[in-house]
């Protein structure tokens, strides 16, 4: 599904040039569960980038589901990171007063679906992120974390993307919270969504199957989790 080939990423700022990237290759199949974790400055965040279609590689080649992405143009990039990535940060990135049902629907927005058929998508999103439809009218800023972050993966979910792509989704939440999170994540890779995760922590990394471990721009590790 995801092949990186020799990646390498240059940042330039005027005549100082930064190297996040220093050819980083592997494979990811479809429904792996994979966490890619470093300590900041590893070049994880810019990987995420990369793979989210949000940035391209300075040189190297990234190929999804057999497109080479860093020839695609603006539009394709676009059609990509709304229908095939679904997207669930550290910060949640939710509007705070709006209701729970219109958070999730905003990648519905500007697409032909009905206002009922956006509702029932959202529903069922909720539903398959392991939240109660209870919640549905709150306001966003009515929930504890761990909801906000159930709802974020709920809207990610509502068009049914191939990928999750989780950047540090534990990063507000405490322990408890933390592990109720990565199960919903892990039951989401065991009805079939490959799961990307960045992560600098070690014990949220050994929730998914596989780990890539990077430093300095280059993969230390790429291990299989014993469970």
């Amino acid at each position: 599904m995801i092949e990186c080939k020799d990646l390498v990423k240059i940042y330039r700022n005027g005549d100082v040039e930064t190297q996040a990237l220093k050819g980083v290759s592997f494979k990811i199949e479809e429904g792996e569960f994979v966490a890619i974790i470093g300590p900041s400055g590893s070049g994880k965040s810019t990987l995420m980038h990369i793979i989210g279609a949000l940035d391209t590689p300075t040189s190297g080649r990234y190929i999804l589901g057999g497109q080479e992405v860093s020839s695609l143009d603006d539009d394709e990039l676009s059609d990509i990171r709304r229908n095939k990535i679904g997207f669930v940060f550290q910060s949640f990135n939710l509007l705070p007063r709006t209701t729970v049902m219109r958070n999730i629907m905003l990648p519905l927005l500007y697409s032909d679906t009905s206002a009922k058929e956006r509702e029932q998508r959202a529903r069922e999103s909720l539903k398959y992120a392991g939240m109660d439809e209870d919640k549905i009218h709150n306001l966003s800023n009515q929930l504890s974390g761990g909801q906000m972050q159930r709802v974020a993966i709920a809207r990610a979910l509502i068009n049914n993307p191939s990928i999750i792509l989780a950047d540090e989704p534990t990063g507000n939440l405490d322990t408890k919270t933390s592990h109720i999170v990565m199960k919903t994540f892990q039951e989401l890779n065991a009805k079939g969504h490959t799961i990307i995760l960045i992560t600098h922590e070690e014990e949220i990394a050994n929730f998914a199957d596989r780990v890539i471990s990077i430093r300095d721009g280059v993969v230390e590790k790429d291990e299989r989790i014993k469970k």
